[in-house]
Parts: structure tokens; sequence; C-alpha cells
């Protein structure tokens, strides 16, 4: 661009020039045709001049300095002047162009609009003097509130735009001074300083006012109240001072909806406590008349009745339900602190600290808040048959309460009566006195789930079956008592059964079996003991002793106490035969004792008489008992060799009598087979003859049928040949009949059809030529009045000029030719020599008189 002589600038446009010469710029607008000279060079191609729209603004950097005409300064070289370093905002204006040294710092933007409800927060960076003469200092900051056009000034700086905001029904916002300033309110506000503001509508916080957060107001009910603590001291809005740290109730009665202020903290919402008809509560530290908590106290509140728990107040227990005391129920109560009671009678008790008493039914109790309720007493009911441990806490004194219903006193408990695990296992229930006897095992019902566990507070009580004893020791007393069945043992609180442990299995061995009772028989006991012979032969012999107990009288307690004088009278009897019945057998040899074994072993057990005959029975002083008779099970040699030739002897003897058996059992078979044989043949002979016998009668029987089926045969054949006859004519003169039937019926039935189509086609042919004459007739009707329309409407001058004129036409044609007449062909296309003729003639053509009649 600079090797340019002829610059063309367009309007609107300019270029700068530099003048070597002097070293100067100049700016050069157009419309215009410029031509650089030598000493020149243009710096830039031609540029469009700064366009302002209305309503925009532009900031030029270094601009020039103007005279009071508003043209441009220049120096003493001719170069404009600068303000460099400076800043011009140009709102709109005619297109200008930029001198050399201007820079666009900022192109054509928008003046900024502000909204209602907003602002721009400005800040001075300069001091200057706006158009009120308001003089601004650097650093000031201030609102240019909407709604309204900011008109930016290179002095003052946009930080933000701020925004109002809504204050709902029901809500506030939190403000904050930044700096000491004057609110809206026109009240003074120190840096820091927090306030609400709760009007209705748009808020738009000033230049030093700090938005928090809005604020929701509580909505109060009559179930909820508001708990609030005052974070510094202030004074409420009805003149009452909080102090710091002071907590209080809002409730529905002082405001349906609550904003807390600033100097307020919401503890809580706190939930109506609401107590029904049946219903108490103990209420902690309440507060006083003064407003402040008693701390320490208690207060009781009976329902009905709603109310809210104040700061500082708590329930003791919750809710509790109102004591609903009936005939059969009352309450241990105690004394916390004297007070005086008064009864329904007016009469005056006074309680001391600590005093017990009882209060009974039918009744409701609320317990003040000197008394505290104990526990809860019921009657226990008792059976004739049960009762129940009670010890007095006083005295430590244990009793039993039998066959009535009873309730503890405030002085009286329940005691559980401890029991050796010996004797809780023989109480079980379920468990049989007589079955259930063997120690660790019994009859196996003790893994039972449906037994129950004993309640230890109850009597113990035991019931002795038939013909049993059980002994009963008291250690208070230092007696005992035999109680014989069939009886119910209670023991009292001081006595405890006597367990017997006695020997049990085969052989005999010590403590297999425990119990409580003691049989009193007739019963028996099995045992084994080994024996030695004179020879010395070593048996075993399994022996039975039916034994029973012999009580004088059971009214004297000695004679009854008597039969538990021996621990365990199974072993030592059992001891005692076995010991005589060796003594006995040692001195005899084993052929003897194998011959005369029940002999010798009754006459060792029981002895002889004065006469030298065998006693019936074994009596032991000790303890009653007597055994009445020895049972010999079984005799097995210890020794394996004496077994074995007993064994032989014995086998051999069984064979013996096996072979007799067997002979006699084979001749008696043999001879019944005989017998049989006999009677067999016979019968068969019998039958033979029975047989034949009814072997004629059916020949003759069959004879007889044959005569008559062959009769009866030819008779039916011809009845059904005749018959077969018959009914074949019959049918084949009703079929002939059927067939002329059907045969009318079908020509009949084809001439009506025939002529129904005959007439049909009559009346279709006689419509269809209707129609067609009704068609022809309308189309030549339609024709005529279209032809007749044509000629009406073109005239009758018309119509005569128009088929004129191509005779007239070719007339003058051939007139202008010197022809008369004229044919004119390609050659290829036959004429027709005979219309030819004609129209050279004039003579119109018939087939074209038709088609014009047509």
């Amino acid at each position: 661009m600079g090797d340019e002589k002829i610059i063309r600038i367009a309007p609107y446009h300019y270029i700068h020039v530099l003048d070597h010469n002097t070293n100067v710029a100049r700016v050069e607008t157009g419309p215009k045709t410029y031509i650089r000279q030598d000493h020149e060079r243009v710096l830039f191609d031609p540029v469009c001049m700064v366009t302002l729209p209305l309503g925009h603004f532009c900031v030029v950097i270094s601009p020039l300095l103007r005279d009071e005409a508003q043209r441009p300064l220049t120096d003493q070289f001719g170069q404009v002047r600068l303000r460099h370093g400076d800043q011009e905002v140009r709102l709109h204006q005619d297109p200008f162009p930029l001198y050399p040294g201007e820079r666009l710092g900022q192109p054509a933007t928008p003046l900024q609009v502000v909204k209602p409800n907003t602002a721009l927060h400005l800040q001075a960076q300069l001091d200057y003097e706006d158009e009120t003469s308001e003089k601004r200092l650097a650093g000031d900051e201030w609102l240019f509130e909407g709604p309204g056009t900011y008109i930016p000034r290179k002095e003052v700086t946009v930080l933000r735009t701020i925004e109002a905001t809504v204050i709902r029904q029901n809500q506030a916002i939190r403000l904050r001074a930044r700096k000491e300033t004057k609110s809206r309110d026109g009240q003074e506000r120190v840096t820091g300083e927090e306030w609400l503001v709760r009007k209705v509508g748009a808020y738009l916080p000033g230049v030093y006012e700090e938005v928090l957060h809005i604020v929701d107001a509580y909505i109060l009910t009559e179930k909820r109240a508001l708990h609030l603590r005052a974070l510094q001291t202030f004074v409420e809005a009805g003149e009452r001072r909080r102090r710091t740290g002071e907590e209080w109730l809002v409730t529905m009665a002082e405001a349906e909806a609550y904003v807390p202020g600033v100097q307020e903290e919401v503890v809580g919402v706190v939930d109506v406590t609401t107590l029904g008809a049946g219903q108490y509560c103990v209420v902690l530290d309440p507060v006083g008349e003064d407003r402040k908590n008693q701390l320490g106290q208690k207060l009781v509140i009976k329902g009905e009745k709603s109310f809210f728990l104040r700061p500082g107040e708590r329930l003791e227990a919750g809710i509790q339900d109102t004591h609903v005391l009936s005939e059969e129920e009352g309450l241990v109560l105690r004394a916390v602190e004297g007070f005086e009671e008064k009864d329904a009678e007016g009469k005056v008790t006074f309680r001391k600290p600590g005093d017990r008493w009882l209060i009974r039914g039918p009744q409701d109790y609320v317990p003040p808040v000197m008394v505290e309720v104990l526990s809860l007493r019921r009657a226990i009911p008792l059976d004739q048959n049960e009762g129940i441990y009670v010890r007095d806490i006083k005295t430590g004194r244990v009793r039993s309460v039998i066959g009535q219903s009873y309730m503890l006193t405030q002085d009286e408990e329940l005691w559980a009566k401890p029991l050796p695990a010996s004797v809780e296992e023989l109480l079980a229930p379920g468990k049989d006195p007589v079955l259930d006897r063997t120690a660790g095992g019994g009859s196996g019902r003790e893994g039972d789930p449906q037994r129950g566990v004993r309640d230890p507070t109850r009597v113990v009580t035991f019931r002795v079956p038939h013909n049993a004893a059980v002994q009963v020791y008291n250690y208070s007393k230092k007696t005992a008592r035999v109680v014989f069945g069939p009886e119910l043992v209670m023991l009292d609180a001081a006595e405890q059964f006597t367990v017997l442990s006695l020997s049990g299995g085969r052989p005999k061995t010590p403590g297999r079996v425990r119990s409580l009772c003691l049989l009193l028989g007739p019963d028996f006991c099995t045992d084994l003991i080994v024996i030695e012979t004179a020879d010395h032969a070593r048996l075993q012999l399994q022996l039975s002793y039916n034994w029973h107990f012999e009580v004088e009288d059971r009214d004297v307690p000695r004679d009854a106490a008597r039969v538990f004088s021996v621990l365990d009278f199974v072993g030592d009897s059992c001891k005692a035969i076995a010991s005589r019945i060796r003594g006995a057998v040692a001195s005899v040899q084993f052929d003897d004792f194998h011959k005369n074994s029940a002999r010798i072993i009754r006459s060792a057990v029981f002895g002889f008489d004065a006469e030298l005959r065998v006693r019936e029975r074994l009596e032991f002083p000790q303890n009653g008992l007597v055994v009445t008779s020895v049972d010999i099970q079984s005799v097995e040699p210890v020794d394996q060799r004496t077994r074995d030739a007993l064994q032989r002897s014995v086998q051999l003897a069984i064979e013996i009598t096996t072979n007799s058996q067997e002979a006699a059992a084979r001749h008696e078979a043999e001879r019944l087979e005989q017998e049989a044989k006999g009677r067999l043949e016979r019968q068969r002979i019998i039958d033979q003859a029975e047989a034949e016998k009814a072997r004629k009668e059916l020949l003759e029987l069959e004879a007889e049928s044959a005569v008559v089926e062959s009769r009866g045969a030819a008779r039916a054949e011809a009845e059904a040949r005749g018959e077969a006859a018959r009914i074949e004519g019959e049918g084949a003169v009703r079929q002939a009949k059927l067939k002329a039937q059907a045969l009318d019926i079908e020509t009949e039935a084809e001439l009506s059809r025939l002529i129904k189509a005959r007439e049909k086609e009559l009346e279709y042919v006689a419509e269809q030529n209707r129609l067609e004459l009704e068609k022809a007739a309308g189309l030549s009707q339609v024709e005529a009045q279209r032809f007749e329309g044509m000629v009406r409407a073109l005239g009758a001058d018309t119509v005569r000029a128009i088929a004129l004129a191509g005779p007239e036409l070719q007339v003058k044609l051939l007139e202008g030719l010197g022809l008369n007449s004229t044919l004119i062909t390609d050659g290829s296309t036959p004429i027709n020599l005979f219309t030819t003729a004609k129209g050279m003639l004039g003579l119109p053509s018939t087939g074209g008189a038709r088609r014009g009649s047509e």
C-alpha cells in the first residue's frame, strides 16, 4: 500500500499519512482520492471510522486535545496533541476517525440498562465532581439504582450488579454492615452489626450492607413451640430484658409465625406433651413463678392435660399410666421425704423418709413427688394343695402359706427354697416316682421338652404313691416325719426329703437306684451270685426274692421310722441271703446240688424251725423287711469243663427224646396216609358213577334240543323270506310313487323358473330400450340446444361469413394465380375423383351434408 500513488478513500473511511520531511502523521478522511507525494508514506489501508450506534459507547485511550470549538489542537510541528495515558468515554455521535496515537481501548459496547429492583455497585478510582456538583473521592462506593441507563465514566468502576432480595410472607433477610453506614430505615449501623428486615417486598441492600441469608419463620401451632436462647443481652419488643444465655419458649399464643432475631438462637422445636385421662408425668426442675428453674424439685401433672416443657424442664420417666388397682392388687410405696398424708376418711398420717406401706385396690393412684412406687403386688391364688414361701424382710423368718389367696405385705417377699440337685431331678414334673428310679437313667423321660421348671417360691409338693413311704426331716426342729401313701407331701421352709440310695442291677451294685419314696411291697428283686460246691464246682445262680415291709402301727413315729433305719436295704438283704446260700452249698457235692438245688437253697435262706421244717419267711428285725420266697431262675456253671460236660449230657438227653418223638410221629403219619388213600379211591369210584349218569342225561337233552332247533330254524327261515318279499314289493311301489312325485315337482319348478326368467328378461330388455330411447332423446336435445346456442351466440351473419370465407378465399386465390381450379396431392394419398370433381364444381359433399344434418 505504501508504493501506490493514488489511494481512493471511501466515505467514512480514513488513512494515516506520514510525512518523512517533518516526521509528522496526519489523518486523511474520505470520500476523496488521495495522491501520495514522494516524501509521504501511507501507514495502513483505508479503514472504517469508529461508528457508535444509539445507546452505545466506546473508550479511547490517549485521546486528542480539543479547543472550545471542539477542533483538534496541534503542537508547533503540526502533530495533534494527545492526553497520554488518559481515557475518554465517547457516546453516540457521527462516525469519527482515530488520530495518530489514539487507540480504541473498548470497542462499541451497548450502554448498561439497570432494571428495576437492581443496582450497580460503583467505586470511584479518581477524585472528581459529577453533574450534580457532588464530589467523589477515590475509593468512594455508591449505588446506581434502576430503572435507568448507566453512562460510564473514566473515573468510576462497576464492581458488581446487585439484585433486590424478595421478602415473602413469614420471611426476613439477615443483613450485616461492612462498615459504618446508615440503613434504609434511618438507623446508624456499625461495622459488623447484623439486623433483620421483615418488611414484605423487594429489598435492595445498601452499598455497605451484606445479605447473609433469608430467615424463614417457624410456624407455631397448638402442638409446637419454639425453644430460644439469647446470644447476647437485648430488650425484646415488649420491653422485656433478655440476658445472655437465657432460654425461653415462644408459643402460638404469642405468635403464629415467629422469625428469630439476630440476638436469638433456636435451640429446637418443642412438641406438646399430651396426657390422657389415665396418665400422669413427673416434671423435674420445674419453672417457678419467677420464671426460673427450681432445681431439685419435682412437679406431678395429671391428665387430661396438654402442656409444653419449658427450658430446663424434663420428664423423670416419660408419660406414665395411672396405677389402676383391682381388688386383688396393691402397691408397695416408700416415702422419699417426710410429709403428711390424709386418707379418704380424713385421717392424717405422718410419713417419715424411708417408711414403707401398702395400698390396696380397688382405686386408681397417682404417687405424689414425695412417694416412690417400689413394686406392684398381686394376690396369689392358691388351691388347698398349693402354697408359697414368704419371708419377712425385717425378721428374716420364713413361713409357708397354703390353701388361700394371699397378697404379700410391704414387709414380705417371696422366698426361693433351695433343693439339692438330686432332689430337683427326682421332683421334676412328669417323673414317675416308681418307674423313674434308676440314677442317671430312669425311664428316659427326663428329656421331655414339655416338662416345666419348678418355681422355687412355690411350696414343694410330692405325691407319695400307694403302699409307699416318704421321710421328711425338719432341720429347725431336729425331727423327722414319715408319710405313708397315697398322700401329698408339702415341705415346710425348714424341711427336706430323705433321698434313698439303693443297690440295683445284676449283680447288685450300690447307688444304682435313687428315690424319695420307699416302696413297702410286696415286690421282688433279682440277684446273681456265684457259689462253689464241695467238689469245687463253681456255679452262677440267678435268684429272685419276693419281699415286703411289715409296719406294726403306722401312727407310731418310732415304728414308722424303723423302715428307714437301713439306708440300702436291698444291698444288705441280698448280701445276707447270698452268704447263707454260699455257706450251705459249700458242704454239698455237685451231683447232690444239681438234683436238690431248690431244697438246699430254700433251707439255707429260710432255715429250720424247732420241728426241723423249712420256715416260710426270713425277717430282718432292723427295718421290718420280710423275704417270703426264693425263685431259682437259672443255674450256670462258671467252670468251662463243668459247663461242657453238663451241656453234653443235656444235648444227649434232648437227642434221645427227639428220636423217640420222631419215630412215633413217623408211624402215625404212615397210618394216616393209608387211611386217606382208601377214602380217596372210594370217592373216585363214586364220582365216576355219578359222571356217567350225568353224561347219559346230557346226551338225551342234546338230541331233544337238536330236533327243536331244526324245526324252529326252518319255520323261521320261511317266515323271514315271505316277509322280506312283501317288504321289498311295498318298497318298490313306494319308491316309484316318490320318483313320480319328485319328477312332477322338478318339472313344475323348472317351468316356473323359466317363466320367471323370461318375464325378468323381457322386463330387462324393455327397461334397457326405454333407457336407450331416453338417452338418445336427451343427447339429441342437448346437441340441438348446443348448436342452437352456438348459432345464437355467433349470429346469422357471422355463420354466413364463416361458411363463405373458405370458398371465397379459394376463389380469390385461384383468380390471383389465374387458375379456375387446382388439385394438390403428395402422390401417395389416393384421391376420390368423384368427390373431388364435386368440389371442383362447387357442389357440397353428401357425406358432409349428412354429418351436418346429424
